[in-house]
């Protein structure tokens, strides 16, 4: 079973005089702790020695209440070199770390006491300590830690594990069922191989004067060996004094923190005072405990305990481990409130530690009686107690008044019974119809202020309904479910885990047992609901992380009892919408089990409607804590995934302005995720992937261009060559002599063909090389690129190149009426409307298919058509010249003589894609 390990401080980064990090080896109410040095460099560390290697399974931190960092680092090893060298990180293994609140929320009166579970083996802990959270008070920038608690196993540890596990496959085997595995009472039962005492927690030791803890443990022991032994009565007295005694340590803590301010103060005779108070409180504990034997065979502890005044020295060896504190500093002081009454004071002594609010009978955090100021601390898997500290002036440390005769009188005769006090007036008041219905003796058990007694007391009660005869009157059982709902609503707001978990069983049962047997009406059902789950809802909004995550899956559990589902209120509870004064934990667990049963129940006749989801979910995006948000997004994306239509009534526009919220973007995105539709960040993504595709695709194109020109142009030069030798050949005499031929044209020389366009018959003298490249691919009237393949083609044959040579020629198909490619998922209704004007035979008419009308046959007919001013209208590169030669010229001259208008500058790249020209382009220039 994991317990306390002790250790010793090996080394820290530095300290401030009198706060030393070996401080932090002694757990007591008036220990001061470490701090670092003033203006200190970050990160500081402190290297802790455990007195064993061991597994360690929890590690606890008490934070100071304003010298607080920001982040805490855990590192841990299995050995250090002789010569120490503890900074050395390739020697430890990080765990992890904590972030600490900056107890703004507070104004810095509170501690906050950080439980984090992990599961690491080894000897040496290193802490790493980053940079203060700011405040007024921390003017020199200062780290703190008041105190450090390890509870783990020995490193070898594991025969108990090895026997628990025996035990439980014997009892699966029986089939038995302990007590201990009711959902209800879950983590009662401290015989779990993991199961952690109460009083090795920080907090116990933190709020108890050291030599009652000590008291407290040697009890606890005897109480366990009790229970092996089956001697339950002697056990159950045990328990009792224990509960009862850590009331009295609590006081005698806080007396001994009052004595000590008296002292710091100077003010002796306080002090004299608060000392002697102490002496006569512990001497009649210490004489009730003897009178009823529980301290037979301890040493003497007739002394009063007095701790040291002058500040703890530098121990050096782990003996020092043990309850020695340091002087304190005035607002160090840990000090409550209120703390719980003595057991030797005006109240009874079975009031033990259930009054306290912090205190809890699984989790046995100390009591810290009054309501402590909430802290928001950002949402981690660990526990979050935070414990009250004020700063004690001199007046307030009264003392307290004198414990009368009578009170000793009648403690001695109730000693450690355990038995409940009788009712007070108010209660009888309170509970007139319980006590009518149930008998005074369960009710004044259910209002103890002995946890122990609640918790049988709603046992009891829990038998009694199971008991309960089938032909009971239906008045009377009516009476005693109001009766018991009634205590359940009391043992709600119980802070004892137990009896807390006690109250859900018994309401369990009533619901899904009680009800059905006796076949009573839907009423009975919505009257335990309606009195029950707001309170419920209360408790999931607790400062114990433990309470929380029974509250809320218990509520989800009920939600989906069948006598529960069919009345639909649970549903109208969580679409309520959040207050502006909830608090954080409140507000995350509504969103979160709204979440839950929304996935469970859906918004069909379940009491969720898309337009109260929707509601909640909207008001919850503008809460100021992140995690509720988050939640609210995720909501409505699973509304979405059901009710897109509906949920999207209920949205702002998806536009810009919308997109700048960036929790609409998020959802909006979402939604495009659930619909298969890319979102924003992969359209751009898929933006810049398509340029870049196109860039290298108009690379590939330009060189396939260029070499397809060249290999033009070398046709171009074979063919004129050939043509002049011929001429030359037929201008020859047969004896060599050229004939006088007066009417011959002008042969044509070897340059006939430079600056030209064999297309549109253009002249150009910047028709280079590049020009042309440039001129054919963005400006030649008789050409156009086709928009599937990109391919360079002569108009004239536009469409033969889409039904034959295209690169999507699959695509087309041909219209028998007008003689044109259409895409043949256009086809049908194209021949079906018969719109397109019909086409005339290729002797009678050209067509064309940009503007789609018949005119002249014959090549120059093309010529007059696509280049003419009064031909084709669909031409874009001819009305483009026209636009720009009609423009206003201002400051570039006249209008370009050249018909090349404003393109690429030469070289530019010229995206032709698999060919450039057409065949039919060749075939043009060899007709000319």
């Amino acid at each position: 079973m994991p317990h306390k390990i002790g250790f010793v401080v090996v080394s820290s980064s530095g300290h401030e005089d009198g706060y030393s990090a070996r401080e932090l080896m002694i757990h007591a109410p008036t220990v001061s702790g470490w701090r670092s040095p003033k203006f200190c460099q970050f990160p500081q560390e402190i290297v802790l020695q455990m007195v064993e290697r061991c597994r360690i399974r929890k590690l606890q931190l008490l934070a100071h209440q304003y010298m607080i960092s920001s982040k805490v680092e855990f590192y841990i090893s299995e050995s250090l070199p002789e010569y120490l060298v503890p900074c050395q990180a390739e020697r430890f293994r990080r765990l992890g770390y904590v972030s600490l609140c900056d107890n703004e929320k507070t104004g810095c009166k509170a501690r906050e006491l950080k439980s984090v579970y992990v599961d690491a083996v080894g000897q040496f802990l290193k802490l790493i300590f980053h940079q203060n959270h700011a405040n007024k008070y921390n003017i020199y920038n200062q780290v703190a830690l008041v105190a450090i608690n390890i509870i783990g196993d020995p490193a070898d540890f594991g025969d108990e594990n090895n026997i628990t596990s025996r035990e439980k496959l014997i009892d699966h085997y029986l089939g038995h069922s302990p007590h201990n595995e009711d959902p209800a009472l879950e983590g009662t039962f401290a015989g779990r191989s993991d199961y952690i005492s109460p009083l090795d927690d920080l907090a116990f030791d933190m709020y108890q004067d050291p030599e009652v803890a000590q008291i407290i443990r040697r009890l606890d022991e005897k109480k366990r060996d009790a229970v092996k032994k089956e001697r339950y009565d002697h056990a159950k007295k045990l328990k009792q004094a224990i509960a009862d005694l850590q009331k009295v340590g609590e006081r005698l803590g806080r007396y001994e923190v009052e004595k000590r301010c008296a002292v710091e103060k100077e003010d002796y005779d306080l002090a004299k005072e608060k000392k002697q108070q102490m002496a006569r409180y512990r001497a009649q504990v210490y004489e009730q405990l003897e009178l009823h034997g529980l301290l037979q065979g301890e040493p003497e502890m007739q002394r009063p305990f007095a701790l040291p005044l002058q500040p703890l020295g530098s121990p050096s060896s782990p003996q020092h481990w043990k309850a020695v504190s340091s002087f304190p500093r005035t607002e160090e002081l840990v000090i409550e409130d209120t703390f719980g009454g003595p057991v030797l004071q005006e109240k009874p002594l079975a009031y033990t530690l259930a009054t306290s609010p912090r205190h809890s009978a699984v989790d046995q955090s100390p009591p810290a009686a009054g309501p402590a100021p909430r802290s928001h601390v950002d949402a981690l898997p660990y526990d979050e107690r935070p414990l009250p500290i004020t700063r004690k002036q001199l007046g307030e440390a009264s003392a307290e008044p004198e414990v009368k005769e009578a009170d000793i009188s009648d403690v001695r005769r109730r000693g450690v019974s355990g038995e409940p006090e009788p009712l007070t007036e108010k209660a009888l008041r309170e509970a007139s119809s319980a006590i009518d219905v149930l008998g005074e003796a369960l009710v004044a058990g259910a209002y103890s202020k002995t946890w122990s007694c609640r918790e049988d007391a709603l046992l009891a009660l829990y038998k009694k309904l199971m008991e309960m005869p089938v032909g009971t009157q239906k008045e009377d059982l009516k009476n005693i479910l109001r009766a018991s709902v009634f205590l359940i609503r009391r043992a709600i707001k119980d802070i004892v885990t137990s009896v807390f978990q006690a109250s859900l069983k018994l309401l369990k049962m009533i619901i899904t047992q009680y009800i059905p047997k006796h076949k009573l009406s839907k009423l009975e059902t919505t009257h335990c609901v309606e009195r029950a789950v707001p309170l419920l809802l209360a408790r999931t909004g607790d400062s114990s992380a433990r309470l929380r995550v029974i509250a809320l899956n218990f509520i989800q559990e009920m939600a989906l009892f069948k006598e529960v589902k069919s009345l639909q209120l649970i549903p109208s509870y969580l679409v309520q919408p959040l207050k502006a004064n909830a608090s954080i934990h409140l507000a995350m667990s509504q969103v979160d089990l709204l979440a839950r049963l929304l996935r469970d129940l859906g918004t069909g006749n379940s009491g969720f409607t898309v337009d109260n989801v929707m509601k909640f979910a909207l008001s919850a995006l503008e809460h100021r804590v992140y995690e509720v948000r988050e939640t609210a997004v995720r909501i409505i994306l699973d509304m979405y995934r059901q009710h897109p239509a509906l949920t999207l009534e209920h949205l702002p526009p998806e536009d810009s302005s919308t997109r700048r919220n960036l929790l609409y973007k998020a959802i909006f995105e979402g939604f495009a995720k659930i619909d298969g539709r890319p979102t924003e960040a992969e359209v751009r993504a898929q933006k810049r992937a398509a340029t870049k595709e196109a860039e290298k695709q108009k690379k590939e194109e330009m060189k396939a261009l260029q070499g397809q020109l060249a290999a033009l142009r070398e046709t171009q030069a074979e063919a004129q060559e050939k043509e002049n030798d011929t001429v030359k050949l037929k201008n020859q005499d047969p004896q060599g002599r050229k004939a006088a031929l007066p009417d011959t044209p002008e042969i044509p020389d070897n340059h006939y063909l430079d600056n030209l366009c064999i297309f549109c018959g253009e002249r150009n003298e910047s028709f280079t090389e590049e020009g042309l490249d440039l001129h054919y691919w963005k400006h030649c009237l008789m050409l156009t690129r086709c928009d599937h393949c990109r391919q360079v083609v002569e108009i004239s044959s536009l469409t033969e190149h889409l039904l034959t040579e295209c690169d999507k020629r699959d695509e087309f198909g041909k219209c028998h009426r007008c003689s044109e490619a259409v895409p043949k998922e256009e086809l049908p209704r194209h021949i079906k409307t018969k719109e397109c004007n019909p086409a005339k035979s290729e002797k009678v008419a050209n067509r064309c298919p940009l503007c789609h009308e018949n005119f002249a046959p014959g090549e120059e007919a093309w010529k007059a058509h696509l280049m003419g001013p009064t031909g084709c209208t669909m031409n874009l590169r001819k009305t483009h010249i026209l636009l720009k030669a009609t423009a206003p010229q201002q400051g570039k001259g006249p209008a370009a003589s050249k018909s090349g208008t404003s393109g690429p500058k030469v070289g530019s790249k010229i995206p032709t894609p698999k060919g450039g020209l057409s065949k039919s382009s060749n075939r043009t220039y060899t007709r000319r």
